[in-house]
Formats: structure tokens, sequence, C-alpha cells
């Protein structure tokens, strides 16, 4: 099998007149060292001669980059994400809950341990790339066995030997394997951070729903009884009626179940309100003893204003797809890696100090020793390992390459969504306040006619289900808004930068 470099970022360069030396002067070094150091300097040329393999690029998504979105509307730039988004909803407490999960949040904090892991693991790539030295200090004791001859015993001799000495060691990475490793690393940590990006932009938009949906919650309470309270008029009524003569049991009966529906309607909400809360407290990590949400009402939130920008700028704006970009990178990197290894390994190791028997004199010229050794290992026969490592590197940058392609179209996608969203439920708010006041009209002429007794019992009951459910449908439909808004938001990145506009002076 034929291994192709990739081409190299700039020229590795050799030294021709490398020299190893031993001693205080060049001149005590022996021969032999000086014999080894002009066969590791042509080892060094012919490695550089072969040329370094370095990561090679990013390989190109190919991807289809639409000049604006389908569903924007306007210009594109007026008004893009600030980076305290939320505050467009004008409310005092989704600030304060948003700006504290950001800060206690426990999958933030989860996140942040993740890529200073990645940091850490970074450093130790980085570690072969550099020499590795070692000091030891050893003390031998020794004692010979006696002898005896002629009658004559020998007691045998005692030998204490002190020694001192560093050792060190470097591997010589021509071919780029350390390099691309640690590059693998650094964009691991990279895509880490782009990680924890991601994990505090989904807090915040849990957050967002989550009080939204208490909102919502405590609406449909208020209007739920206030419904109880209107069919209870409304049954008020029809007893009149069949006290007088003109109704009887089966109005009141209907009526009864009516009251009893919207009763039974107010249970569920309530359990609504308290899961929602109980999720802020976990956002913001507190028990749910320990957090308190005064909420208020849909109405008071307002609508924020929002443009989506251009799609090109989404590629650097949302942290999912800088991940996959980084993810990728380190792929990239581990190919290289992978390809380095079909190639020799220079090991250069070395061993120094001062060894005596007196430790008076330990540190003696006399007691000085040194050894130097160069080492050249090329992989010939090893079952598959190396080349099923390099195509298993080859199919995850590909597995990677596709990823990012995907979540580069989804992202437009979902900005599309959002936009769309924006406008079907801004159309649907605005449809269901007016059916809420035909149904609010419809339901008080109806009362009105119930209690002048002109009235029929089944004009009262349609006229009141309809305007119950229409008031409950319109708080849903002004979530659903909300929740739309949240959506683009989450869509386009989160926040984003200003912009600096150069001035006409500045030009």
């Amino acid at each position: 099998m034929s291994i192709v470099p990739i081409a190299v970022d700039e020229p590795c360069r050799a030294s021709a007149d490398t020299r190893i030396v031993a001693g205080s002067q060049e001149s005590r070094a022996p021969a032999i060292l000086r014999r080894f150091a002009r066969w590791m300097a042509a080892i060094g040329l012919a490695a550089s001669s072969a040329g370094c393999l370095l990561t090679q690029d990013i390989p190109d998504p190919a991807l289809d980059m639409p000049r604006r979105y389908k569903a924007a509307s306007g210009a594109d730039m007026a008004a893009p994400p600030t980076l305290d988004w939320w505050r467009g909803f004008g409310s005092r407490e989704l600030t304060q809950l948003m700006e504290e999960a950001q800060t206690v949040n426990l999958d933030i904090a989860a996140s942040v341990a993740r890529f200073r892991q990645a940091d850490a693991l970074a450093r130790q790539a980085g570690a072969a790339l550099l020499p590795s030295l070692s000091a030891t200090g050893q003390e031998t004791y020794s004692r010979t066995s006696g002898s005896s001859s002629s009658g004559l015993t020998n007691g045998g001799r005692e030998v204490v030997n002190y020694q001192a000495s560093l050792a060190a060691s470097y591997q010589l990475d021509f071919f780029g394997q350390n390099r691309d490793a640690l590059q693998a690393a650094e964009e691991t940590a990279v895509a880490d951070r782009f990680d924890r990006d991601v994990t505090q932009l989904t807090t915040l938009a849990t957050v967002a729903n989550a009080y939204f949906q208490v909102l919502a919650a405590q609406d449909r309470i208020r209007t739920a009884e206030r419904n109880i309270a209107s069919a209870t008029r409304v049954l008020d009524a029809i007893r009149e009626r069949r006290a007088a003569g003109t109704g009887n049991d089966l109005d009141v009966a209907q009526q009864e179940s009516v009251l009893a529906n919207q009763k039974a309607a107010v249970p569920p909400l309530r359990q609504t309100l308290d899961q929602n809360v109980n999720a802020l407290a976990v956002l913001v990590a507190r028990s749910p003893e320990g957090i308190r949400v005064s909420g208020g009402s849909l109405d008071q939130i307002r609508t924020p204003r929002v443009t989506p920008g251009l799609p090109s700028e989404l590629l650097t704006q949302r942290p999912d797809i800088r991940r996959q970009e980084a993810q990728l990178a380190s792929a990239t990197a581990n190919v290289g890696s992978a390809r380095a290894q079909f190639f020799p390994s220079i090991q250069l190791t070395s061993n120094g100090g001062y060894q005596s028997a007196a430790l008076v004199s330990l540190f003696q010229p006399h007691a000085a020793f040194f050894s130097l050794a160069g080492s050249l290992t090329q992989p010939i026969f090893d079952g598959g390992r190396i080349l099923g490592n390099f195509e298993n590197a080859k199919a995850r940058q590909d597995e990677l390459l596709q990823t990012y392609r995907k979540t580069v179209i989804q992202s437009f996608t979902d900005v599309n969504n959002a936009l769309f969203s924006i406008k079907q439920t801004t159309i649907k708010l605005q449809l269901q306040r007016d059916v809420v006041a035909a149904s609010r009209r419809a339901f008080q002429l109806s009362e009105q006619q119930l209690r002048a007794g002109t009235a029929d019992i089944v004009t009262v009951l349609n006229t009141q289900l309809t305007l119950f459910q229409a008031e409950d449908a319109l708080w849903q439909a002004q979530l659903a808004r909300l929740q739309a808004f949240v959506s683009l938001y989450q869509a386009l990145g989160g926040g984003w930068e200003p912009r600096m506009e150069k001035s006409a002076d500045a030009l």
C-alpha cells in the first residue's frame, strides 16, 4: 500500500552540522560519539527530505448557502439578537431567573468541568513534543561470599557504591504524529467550550419557556375561576326558572355538568403550574421549597423585535455549528496522526551522572559517566493494526463531516421554522382574539335573554361553552407565540455581538 504525504504548510528544516557533545569540552567526546552524531544527523536529513506530515485542511463541506431565509421579511439586518436577548420580553423576574441560571445552573457547571478535562488532556498530548528528564540517586551495598583454602578463611568483601544520574529521552517528531495528536486534543477542547455554550443556550431557552408556562397556567387558572363564577350565575338563573315553572330538572342538570367540568379543569392547571415552578427551581439549582415565582400574566410580556440576519452569519453564531466544526478539525488532525504511524519513529535517549564507591568523591571528574543511544523503528508487519487505525480515523472524519453538514442545514431549517411559527402564531392570536370577543358578546346576550325568560337553554349552554374554550385557547395562543420567539433566539444561537459599523469619517 502506498502512503501519499499531505502537503506541508511550511518547509521542514534540519541542521547539517548537528553535534552531540558530552563533557565540558567537545574534544573529550570519544570517536564513537562523533560517529553517533553523524549518524543521527544523516537520519534527520533523510527524514526532512521526505517532508513533514502535518494535518490536512478540513474537507470542504460543499454547502449550498442560501442568500436569505425563506420565511424572513423586511430588513434582515435591522435588529439582530442582543447578548441579553431575554430583556426584550420586558419581565424583571424573567431577567433575574436568566441571570441566576447562568451562574448556578448545574448542567452549565458540568459542561465547564468537561472542557477543563479537555484542556488537561491537551496538555498531556503536548508533553510528547518535549523531551522527558528524570533524576536518580542510588546507594547500593553488596558483599561477596567468603572462601576457604589451606585452612585459611577469607571473610569476603563488602562493596558500597553511590550513583547520581540524569536520564533524558526525546522522540523526533519528523512525521508530525505527536503534533497532530496535540492539535486533535486542542480542537477537542475548543469543541467542549462550544458545547458549554450549547448547554447554556439550551438552559436559557428552557428557563424562558418554563417561565412562560407558569404565566400561562396562572392566566388559565384565573380564566377558569371566572368561568366557574359565570357558570354559577347561569345555574342560579336556571334554578330560578325552574322555581318559576319555566324550566325543568334537565336544564339544571345540564348546567351543573358545565359547572362541574369547569371545576375539574382547575386541578390539572394547578399541577402544570407547580411542575413548571419546580422545573425553574432545578434550572437555578434550588430545591422546590427554596424558590418563589411571582409570575403574573402573559399580557404583561412585551413582544421582542428581532430579525434573523443573513444565513451566512449563522455559521459563526450558533455554538452547535462551531462545536461540530471543531470536532471535524480534531478528527482531521487524528487522520494525520494515524497516517504518520506508517513511517519510522526515531527515539533519542541519554544517561549521564556520577558513580563512586566513596561518597566524598562522588562528584569528582573521574567519577563521571554518560551514555547516548538513538533508535529507529519502522513498522513492517502488525497484523493490520496501523492500517485499521488509519481507516477508522478516516471514517470518523467522514462521519463528522456529514454531521457538520447536517447541523448547518438543520440550523437554516430551525430559523425558517421559527420565523414561520412567529408569523402563524401571530395570525392565530389575532383571530383567536376575534373569536373571544364574538363569543363573549354572544354569551352576554344569551345570559341577558335567560334572565328575561326568552332564551333557549341550549343556546345558553352552547354560548358559554364556546366562550370558555375560546378564552382558554387564547392563552395557549399567546404562549405559543412567545415560545416561537424563544425558538427563534435559540435557532439563531442566542445573543450576537454588536456590529462595529464604520463611520464615514473613518473611511
